[in-house]
């Protein structure tokens, strides 16, 4: 796993999504990157407790966000081709500025291993 940051302006906010028996939970935040001749649009999961702390975010904000990247091996059976799959996971977030004005708010959220609360039938992906 590897952290890093990126920046951008808040493009979609999904709600909250529940999968597999033990109930975990994901919400995907899109944000938008103005690359001069082409928008770059960056999908960051949230997940279990940090589903809430999206609430604080808001359509046209300008944040930043902490991520780890996870990475992960998924085959339905010994027989079946092996798919990979990659995961920008928010570890926690600054807003830099709102509608309102200017603001400096920072969430952080507890850094948590996803994965092992999804069955490998149930990947949340």
């Amino acid at each position: 796993m590897s952290d890093a940051k990126v920046s951008g302006i808040v493009h979609l906010i999904e709600d909250t999504k529940t999968y597999g028996n033990k109930g975990f939970q994901k919400r995907l935040v899109v944000l938008e990157q103005d690359k001069g001749s082409f928008t770059n649009y960056v999908p960051i999961e949230f997940t279990r407790d940090s589903c809430n702390s999206v609430d604080e975010l808001s359509l046209g904000d300008e944040v930043e966000v902490s991520y780890r990247l996870n990475g992960r091996r998924w085959q339905k059976d010994e027989s079946s081709e092996a798919k990979y799959f990659l995961n920008a996971e928010a570890m926690s977030f600054r807003i830099v500025s709102g509608g309102g004005g200017d603001t400096m708010t920072e969430r952080v959220s507890e850094p948590n291993d996803a994965f092992a609360e999804a069955g490998d039938d149930e990947a949340p992906f």
